[in-house]
């Protein structure tokens, strides 16, 4: 008597399996840049399950937020694990540790600029910060008498629609620093980047405290997305 025999891609050994489900070979022989996000994410899942590999995993997880990366980033470790089968802790955490990774690379290579110049390089200082937060944030960056950025300095976070600010704590590093200018810097999550009510007071408390310590406020920005608001453009220090 003759039997058949059909092995399914993950009964094989991993050997034997193409090039394409092997993200880890596939980056090794081709480069990372031949990889697509759905198998660098894969990389980092390390695993999938008896049904799934970790491509397909990692395919319906960017599935899930549009294949937005951005998007991708703003979810906790807690919607991953909770929304996701065979998306554990280990993995969730390994994925926003990435994730995070990656901002701190893009700020810190923002942060070597000559100097700014403009509302746009205040943008894009503090874009990869504050971009993909769920919460408000917000920040200070310190300018010495070149308009170059000498430090950054986190002042507080909040929740979704607001977060509060302590002049004292704003000022206490520009002293330190001995800084000439102060940028102002939040995050609006909704999206909507005009100023509120309170953001008009926080402006302007910062900038005549500032002015009584030889300290200018160059610019007050509120990111919301890929568009801002900058106080500066406005005409409004």
């Amino acid at each position: 008597m003759n039997f058949k025999c059909t092995l399914t891609m993950d009964k094989l050994p991993v050997r034997q399996w193409a090039i394409e489900d092997r993200p880890r070979e596939k980056m090794l022989q081709k480069g990372a840049s031949a990889l697509s996000d759905a198998e660098l994410l894969a990389i980092l899942i390390g695993s999938g399950s008896r049904t799934e590999s970790a491509v397909q995993l990692s395919q319906r997880l960017l599935h899930s937020v549009n294949n937005s990366l951005s998007a991708l980033g703003k979810l906790s470790v807690k919607e991953m694990t909770s929304g996701f089968k065979g998306i554990g802790e280990a993995k969730a955490t390994t994925i926003a540790a990435a994730l995070e990774l990656a901002r701190r690379r893009n700020g810190s290579e923002r942060f070597r600029q000559e100097s700014i110049t403009c509302s746009k390089d205040v943008y894009t200082l503090f874009y990869p910060l504050l971009c993909d937060l769920a919460h408000e944030e917000l920040w200070i960056a310190l300018t010495n008498r070149a308009a170059r950025v000498i430090e950054k300095v986190k002042i507080s976070q909040g929740g979704v629609n607001e977060t509060t600010a302590d002049i004292r704590l704003i000022l206490k590093p520009a002293i330190q620093s001995l800084a000439c200018g102060i940028i102002l810097c939040h995050n609006h999550p909704s999206g909507n980047a005009h100023p509120s009510p309170q953001d008009d007071a926080l402006t302007h408390r910062v900038h005549d405290s500032a002015r009584l310590m030889g300290i200018n406020l160059s610019d007050h920005l509120i990111l919301a997305g890929h568009t801002y608001y900058s106080y500066a453009d406005e005409g409004r220090l």
